[in-house]
């Protein structure tokens, strides 16, 4: 910030003497009038940040608004924070997030999947728009991203059918101003090797590039599992002045190991098995001979906007997007005892597999007006988004071999004389358009945001299978409301209240009526304080939020499927607290807290009714931070470390039973060469240790049978070069 207020009066200076401007003295000089640089001044919402606290978001508004002005929950995690932390995914981006439980299927992490304020299958979008939900298996390597950033609470206003606890916007990487040069190689535990490029540039003043890239491959916790990927995405911005851009935005991604998924009983994970004790963490239930877990991905959208004037600019964004997924597996059944020992440890296991393949397109049209009325400031935005999804899904079913725990084996079965039965195929169409209006006021230091919605959703599901087809043809009104006043010494308290939409893609039971839309209503208090000029963000906030005609699935052992019902009422209360700030130029940190109290109020199984739901860690807190020495002996060396802890949860809708809480440790430490030899600039190694202690813990069951354990400890090395 110093570095830049210098640099602005340095450059006033000589255009001043340049051009004969300024205040002249008695003794000839110039005085120059103090110019002022305000904190995130070049901080676009949709651009990088500097350090760990961004000012300025797109997701909460689609338009450039200060996050201390958005009366709304919006947490952003930078790319210097992914990079510090090393995260493998956006699931792992936000584990410092208050609010979110990340990975909850542990170290299973095909599609990061997250609970948000309760609600899990939080919807992902990429720069704004619709990616996947609770079907698809769509997933981004974070590599390719510029920012992650969250809504917490009904966001259907802006962006649709969405989930009530909120959704992810992910932000690519795309062309800079400057000239960007970066490649790494890491190495780690469980064979871990990736290596990847970042490279920008321009050209004819007009055009610019960039290109990001990267390839890895890993062993996973489970024996035999790994993962093998290679992800790239080229961007392309064209601007022909400065109130025109067409930003060209592409990617692929393939996964010919995309990694594993399966499940374990409470008995072994949350409990000792008698005789026999815990399910071994490296246990891998199914066989190499008959798993297979790949995916391909591939997408190509644009970004478009055009400003008419000072105060009117219209934009246009739209991707397409497609997704294979393949999936064969062995999934654990049930224990039934030894003859010899006696000891349950025989497990019978199933077959189950198929293809799933999703094509989606969306687009996004608004239309943003700045005008004045009075004393009050208007920016007012209208707009039109479309998304049209395609899926065709095919699923099969079969007896498996067993497999004994105290002594696995592998390769003794000939699968190729296994046949899955197919008990699920389907064609599904779903279509949505959507009409909202925004309006976002100023009257000096208080802000007021209104905003409508109408949504037209129809989805279509054909039974090839046999004869339980289905067609929704839904159609709601969202709105939402919310004031905030940001008085001078940057506090600023808010309250607000939005509702959401959500019709349902699941098949119903054969005979069953058709599920009416899941919507939800939010009242959120609280408060921000961002002092201007400081790299602080800090923020308290209070919800309660209603949600009907929750649709949730459960496995049904005689089906061996899962079967969907509409099962009633859920009401969510809680407390969220966080704290990012850049206390000094060496000194970063990251605080977070959460509270929430989860009721069923309605449900089809009665047992569960005045329950806490499965899986929801009723407290959750973490803390990270990182320091650079930048004098000494120490000079270049940057230190960190955090801790996230993860409280009791309940392992079944019925309250039976409880996970345990743990407290894992992560840290890092990295070494820039350039601090000591003016020749070696650009280079620096990071060393990254998770789950410092290698906790053994169960991140989450849904049910007895339905029980996950979390990642052990890992260590990546990455040596970078930049220039």
């Amino acid at each position: 910030m110093l570095l830049a207020a210098a640099s602005v009066l340095a450059l006033n200076a000589a255009v001043a003497q340049e051009q004969g401007t300024g205040q002249a003295t008695g003794q000839g000089n110039t005085v120059l009038e103090a110019v002022v640089i305000e904190g995130g001044a070049g901080e676009r919402g949709d651009g990088p940040v500097d350090g760990y606290v961004a000012k300025k978001s797109l997701a909460g508004t689609k338009t450039d608004t200060p996050v201390s002005r958005t009366p709304q929950t919006v947490s952003v995690v930078s790319r210097e924070q992914i990079e510090d932390q090393s995260a493998q995914s956006v699931a792992e981006a936000l584990r410092y997030t208050p609010g979110v439980l990340t990975e909850y299927r542990g170290a299973s992490n095909l599609r990061d999947e997250l609970f948000v304020r309760g609600f899990y299958y939080v919807p992902k979008y990429l720069d704004g728009l619709f990616l996947g939900g609770d079907l698809s298996y769509a997933k981004i390597d974070p590599y390719l991203l510029e920012r992650v950033e969250l809504i917490s609470g009904p966001a259907s206003v802006l962006y649709g059918q969405a989930n009530p606890g909120g959704i992810v916007n992910m932000v690519s990487k795309k062309p800079t101003d400057t000239p960007l040069r970066a490649v790494e190689l890491s190495v780690g535990t469980d064979k871990y090797l990736s290596a990847g490029f970042d490279i920008s540039d321009t050209f004819d003043d007009v055009f610019s590039y960039r290109i990001a890239a990267k390839g890895l491959r890993r062993d996973l916790q489970e024996d035999h599992a790994k993962n093998r990927s290679f992800a790239v995405a080229p961007s392309f911005t064209w601007s022909p002045d400065e109130g025109t851009s067409l930003t060209i935005l592409g990617g692929y991604q393939n996964e010919p190991d995309a990694g594993y998924r399966n499940f374990l009983d409470a008995a072994g994970t949350v409990t000792p098995i008698p005789g026999f004790g815990f399910v071994p963490r490296d246990f891998f239930v199914s066989d190499p001979d008959f798993e297979r877990s790949e995916r391909k991905q591939a997408w190509i959208g644009y970004e478009f906007k055009h400003e008419f004037n000072d105060n009117l600019t219209f934009r246009q964004n739209a991707r397409y997007h497609h997704v294979d997924w393949l999936h064969h597996t062995l999934v654990y059944g049930s224990a039934s005892p030894d003859p010899v020992t006696g000891n349950n440890t025989i497990v019978s296991r199933s077959a189950s597999g198929g293809t799933d393949t999703w094509n989606q397109f969306t687009i996004d049209n608004q239309i943003e007006a700045t005008f004045s009325t009075g004393a009050a400031e208007h920016t007012l935005l209208g707009g039109v988004d479309y998304q049209y999804r395609t899926r065709d899904y095919k699923w099969g079913r079969a007896a498996g071999p067993s497999i004994d725990l105290a002594d696995p084996r592998y390769g003794d079965f000939d699968f190729s004389s296994l046949v899955l039965a197919t008990t699920d195929l389907q064609d599904l169409t779903a279509r949505q358009v959507g009409v909202y209006l925004q309006d976002q006021v100023e009257i000096g230091a208080l802000n007021l945001l209104a905003g409508i919605r109408y949504d037209r959703a129809k989805t279509e599901i054909d039974d090839r299978l046999g004869t339980n087809d289905q067609s929704y043809d839904d159609g709601a009104f969202t709105w939402r409301a919310g004031a905030l006043y940001a008085f001078d010494n940057g506090l600023s308290p808010y309250v607000s209240y939005a509702t959401s939409f959500e019709p349902a893609l699941y098949l119903p039971p054969a005979g069953s009526s058709a599920f009416s839309p899941t919507t939800a209503g939010q009242f959120e208090v609280g408060v921000k304080y961002a002092p201007e000029g400081s790299g602080l963000l800090l923020t308290a906030a209070y919800y309660d939020l209603r949600q009907k005609d929750v649709v949730a699935g459960a496995w049904d052992p005689d089906l061996g499927q899962v079967v969907y019902s509409q099962v009633g009422k859920i009401h969510n209360r809680g407390i969220e607290l966080s704290a990012r700030a850049e206390v000094t130029n060496n000194l970063s940190l990251i605080a977070g807290y959460s509270y929430i109290d989860s009721i069923v109020k309605e449900s089809v199984n009665t047992g569960e009714v005045g329950k806490m739901p499965a899986r929801i860690p009723q407290h959750q807190a973490s803390l990270w931070a990182t320091y650079t020495a930048d004098e000494g002996a120490l000079e270049g060396l940057t230190v960190g470390g955090g801790l996230r802890y993860i409280g009791t949860s309940w392992g079944d809708g019925g309250n039976s039973f409880k996970v345990g809480a743990v407290t894992l440790f992560d840290a890092m430490a990295s070494y820039d060469f350039g601090a000591k030899s003016p020749e070696l600039k650009g280079l620096s190694l990071q060393l990254n240790v998770k789950n410092i202690g290698d906790e053994r813990y169960v991140a989450s069951c849904a049910s007895a049978y339905a029980c996950f354990y979390g990642e052990g400890r890992s260590i990546v090395a990455t040596l970078k070069k930049e220039w």
